[in-house]
């Protein structure tokens, strides 16, 4: 026979518990919608807005409130196109919060007096198809994945140590 359940009593919902989170802003809306015509993806990445077309990450968006230096659009380039894009950009720079020198990720810095018109040249040269800005990400794997760390270095189980046969002990 079903055992009867007591009503148990009824509390008021903690309106905090179901509050809806709000979503960041996009920072610098305007470079999605100069690529818009692209059909850009984006997906957050290092606590920005990671900006893809078709399969390539071709920029990040940023806008920070502490920690304000790297602020702006990176464009995901290589070091070998650094020198030509710098001559379209001359404010352009290597991202400083990595703690490199040269990075393959260069900055158009939010502060700098040019910063609207050259991010929206980017987004020209993206909507252009130009090879130098976009990077082919590589695949993505799980961290600390067991599989992928015995493919790397295969290791035998130790055997336990045994007594040499044929020697009495005296």
């Amino acid at each position: 026979m079903p055992t009867r359940r007591r009503n148990a009593p009824f509390l008021p919902l903690d309106d905090t518990l179901f509050a809806v989170k709000q979503r960041k802003t996009v920072p610098h809306a305007f470079v999605l919608e100069a690529i818009a015509a692209r059909l850009p993806e984006t997906r957050t990445m290092f606590g920005c807005l990671a900006v893809y077309v078709e399969d390539k990450i071709v920029l990040i968006l940023r806008d920070k409130r502490d920690a304000t230096a790297d602020n702006g659009v990176w464009l995901a380039t290589t070091e070998e196109h650094h020198e030509s894009l710098r001559r379209e950009f001359p404010n352009m720079r290597s991202i400083q919060v990595f703690g490199k020198k040269v990075t393959g990720w260069q900055v158009l810095p939010a502060d700098a007096p040019d910063f609207e018109e050259a991010a929206l040249r980017a987004c020209e040269l993206i909507a252009a198809g130009d090879p130098r800005i976009g990077k082919v990400p590589g695949a993505r794997r799980a961290a600390g994945s067991g599989a992928q760390k015995a493919a790397k270095s295969p290791r035998r189980a130790k055997a336990p140590k045994r007594a040499p046969k044929g020697r009495a002990r005296s």
